[in-house]
């Protein structure tokens, strides 16, 4: 590991060609990791897109001995154990028997698979809200009521609430470039905004309509017709809440959460009309409006707690156990002396990291590179959702780690 008597102290600029070497890693995965929805052929001869025939214009003497065969020792005990088809997804977000899967699975890294994922569930939301939607307008045709007309057209909205953030996951596969250097990841943010308003408009609504209804009491009529409208509302809505929750946690998407709880709202708006219906055929006609309120405070906490789930991502905040997750996956490495800064920041569903390390400034430069190399790897695979990591190298005390 040390040249003794030659060895070529790492000096500020060296550590910065440590920065512009990174060997290219960065291990996004580019789509190069040939998950097949995740059945792990990886037969360990890792296509991890090093592309190890680079140049080298940097000055690192060529002295790595580093065959790049990169015996990482995957022994990919992740519990891999998921199904990500159609059925699949659904079974998991249900939490159905023999579907157990984690909720923060390290290996969803790569943003082509995650867009994929995402798409795929968007896609599945809004065929179940709009099959939900076609339901209730058969029963409005059948029974007449305006009020589940109303309700019809108002999950025919909610359905296409889905649809910005369908254009957020499109756009998201476009390549940075010069002027969205970061590509354009942050369109899911901006989608998980127009979701909030949504949220909060449906509050605002169910408040005002309740508050009416108890000004100007209107009885409900074709009971059983509005009870089966409202319980076919509910389960669709909850069944998208919960696919959308499930897979936004898994592929670190904050705005699918926000919509998977719009859609919660609208559930539990649902649920409320069935209570008013039960209240009403046992002659309390009040319990409509009572219900009303209650639901409607309800979905002020979840737009609350939407608000500051946004706010957090636009303001670049993560969870601080994830930094603490990070800087001890650093800090394990033998040649680590400290972890001097670390930064960590959402970009749509993708977390990139920046940190800077201290090493013993005895070590070769090709030795840092390998050694940034090596918690490169650890970091990937350690930390859920991190899509892109940067190392800088800085010079030591000098004396051994842990000593």
């Amino acid at each position: 590991m040390h040249d003794s008597a030659q060895a070529t102290e790492l000096t500020q600029a060296e550590s910065m060609a440590v920065e512009a070497h990174e060997h290219e890693h960065d291990h996004r995965h580019d789509g190069d990791h040939h998950h097949d929805h995740h059945d792990h052929d990886h037969h360990h001869d890792h296509d991890h897109k090093h592309d190890h025939d680079h140049p080298h214009d940097h000055d690192h003497k060529h002295d790595h001995d580093h065959p790049h065969d990169h015996d990482h020792e995957h022994a990919h005990d992740h519990d891999h154990h998921h199904d990500d088809s159609l059925w699949g997804l659904i079974a998991g977000a249900l939490h159905l028997p023999g579907h157990a899967h984690s909720h923060a699975r390290p290996a969803y890294s790569d943003p082509l698979y995650t867009n994929e994922l995402g798409i795929r569930t968007i896609k599945l939301a809004l065929a179940a809200l709009g099959l939900t939607t076609v339901l209730q307008l058969l029963i409005y045709l059948a029974s007449g009521s305006v009020a589940l007309l109303a309700d019809t057209v108002h999950n025919l909205g909610d359905a296409l609430n889905s649809v910005p953030l369908w254009i957020a996951f499109v756009l998201a596969r476009r390549a940075a470039n010069r002027r969205y250097t970061y590509g354009y990841g942050r369109a899911e943010d901006i989608a998980g905004l127009l979701i909030v308003v949504s949220i909060a408009f449906s509050a605002g609504y169910i408040l005002w309509e309740s508050i009416q209804k108890f000004i100007h009491p209107e009885p409900l009529e074709n009971l059983g017709w509005v009870a089966a409208a409202a319980l076919i509302g509910f389960l669709g809505n909850e069944f998208v809440a919960l696919l959308q929750i499930q897979v936004g946690r898994r592929i670190g998407s904050e705005a699918m959460i926000t919509d998977g709880r719009h859609a919660r709202a609208d559930g539990l708006t649902s649920l409320a009309v069935l209570i008013a219906v039960v209240g009403t055929w046992l002659g309390y006609p009040i319990v409509d409006p009572i219900i009303g309120l209650l639901i409607g405070l309800a979905i002020v906490f979840i737009t609350r707690d939407a608000v500051i789930a946004m706010w957090y991502r636009l303001m670049d905040a993560v969870d601080p156990a994830l930094v603490d997750q990070a800087e001890e996956a650093i800090r394990r490495d033998a040649d680590v002396q400290a972890v001097e800064t670390l930064r960590m920041r959402w970009i749509g569903h993708a977390l990139h990291l920046e940190a800077t390390i201290a090493l013993p400034p005895q070590l070769t430069t090709a030795v840092a590179a390998a050694v940034t190399d090596r918690i490169r790897h650890e970091l990937v695979h350690t930390i859920p959702n991190l899509a892109e990591v940067r190392l800088v190298v800085t010079p030591g005390n000098g004396s051994t780690p842990g000593v």
